[in-house]
């Protein structure tokens, strides 16, 4: 068991109090704090004090010993690579409106950008590897996001109730094919809309979400995300985009999986996110940065209906356990107080991660005091670990997938 020494990194929609606040800092910080990375990411690895005392990347550590770090089983299949990063992630302000692609979408991507010759650090370069990134997030604090598309049928409900003339073909687009199908030809047309279409439009749906909300209509909330977005990103259609995903209010425990293709934009808030560790991110839209809209569309998935939200599934004794199809991550939360040990163990490496409490961590002779905001990883060849605490204490675990 080794203590992980983490990189937090710094975007415009991260907060200046919550991961300081995690990690015991002062606040405000001096800039808005994003992310906090725990992993073997190439762009920002976790480090491990070494036997000299000087700080070695767990990228080096996986590289000269991937059997006894990853396990045998694990290293055949992933070689030395961690198949997953770990993440807390804070949004004070709204992310761009982005979908990730499959494993083989990824792969033909990479090779197709490849042989085009786009550099590799390139601003347009749309795929960073040949690997799929699905991901999921549970909510530490009540969070907010935008993901999946909404039922047709509701969202036909919606955009009625907006009454704007100039948008009723587009809403009727959607209400004489109230399917996957339909959803598609309403999202390209608003997505691809002319910058002088989209200046004569935005404005009115804008307006009739003013008017919703003064009174106090169906879609209050929906109505109010459509505002804030229009404020923060005026002229954007992703903000007309945005009318056909489902809003969602995440409490603390709360996760949602967001498989490839899932059009999707947290909002506000901070939770635990953990995702195959891959750069690929495709956006149409509430950004500034590349945006490629026709390879959105290439990747899309326009299933529709509610978004599961998942509180976790108890399998062993304080062990809440997130399922999701992915070979590459699992997400598990564990509940740990003075007189309820919890036993932890798995076949490959493990992350773990203290959102609240203190907890010691004891593994065979070795034993590790977890403070709030700490993390440590176990290697595969680390026996069963079990987890103490005095007071109550929850962590939050990231291993491989269930295969």
């Amino acid at each position: 068991m080794d203590l992980l020494h983490n990189t937090v990194r710094t975007y415009a929609w991260g907060s200046r109090t919550a991961i300081a606040e995690l990690l015991g800092r002062e606040v405000p910080t001096p800039h808005p704090e994003a992310e906090l990375w725990m992993g073997a990411h190439p762009g920002d690895p976790s480090r491990i004090a070494g036997p000299d005392g000087e700080p070695h990347s767990l990228l080096d550590l996986l590289a000269d010993d991937p059997d006894g770090q990853l396990g045998a089983r694990h290293a055949d299949r992933w070689g030395s690579r961690l198949p997953f990063l770990l993440k807390v992630l804070a949004a004070d302000e709204p992310l761009s409106l982005q979908a990730h692609p499959s494993a083989e979408q990824a792969a033909n991507g990479f090779a197709a950008e490849d042989a085009a010759g786009v550099p590799m650090d390139s601003p347009i370069r749309n795929y960073k590897d040949p690997s799929a990134k699905p991901e999921l997030v549970c909510a530490l604090t009540e969070f907010h996001a935008l993901a999946g598309f909404r039922d047709p049928a509701r969202t036909v409900a919606l955009l009625r109730s907006l009454d704007v003339p100039d948008f009723a073909p587009y809403v009727e687009l959607l209400a004489a094919q109230p399917d996957a199908g339909g959803l598609r030809a309403l999202f390209t047309t608003l997505i691809t809309l002319p910058q002088t279409a989209l200046d004569m439009l935005l404005p009115q749906v804008l307006d009739a979400c003013v008017l919703h909300v003064k009174e106090h209509g169906e879609f209050d909330l929906e109505c109010r995300t459509i505002l804030e977005l229009g404020e923060a990103y005026p002229g954007d259609a992703g903000v007309l985009a945005a009318l056909l995903l489902n809003r969602l209010v995440l409490r603390p425990g709360e996760a949602i999986y967001l498989p490839a293709g899932n059009l999707h934009a947290y909002l506000h808030g901070t939770g635990v996110e953990i995702l195959a560790n891959s750069d690929n991110v495709l956006r149409c839209g509430l950004t500034p940065k590349h945006v490629d809209v026709p390879e959105l569309l290439r990747v899309l998935d326009f299933g529709c209906g509610d978004m599961p939200v998942q509180t976790g599934e108890e399998t062993a004794p304080g062990l809440w356990s997130y399922r999701t199809p992915c070979p590459e991550f699992e997400l598990s939360r564990i509940e740990v107080g003075p007189s309820t040990p919890v036993r932890v163990d798995h076949s490959g490496p493990q992350i773990l991660l203290c959102t609240r409490g203190r907890a010691r961590l004891t593994c065979g002779d070795d034993t590790v005091e977890l403070a709030r905001g700490q993390s440590v990883w176990l290697p595969a060849r680390d026996p069963e670990v079990t987890v103490t605490a005095e007071v109550d204490t929850q962590l939050f675990r990231a291993t491989p997938g269930v295969e």
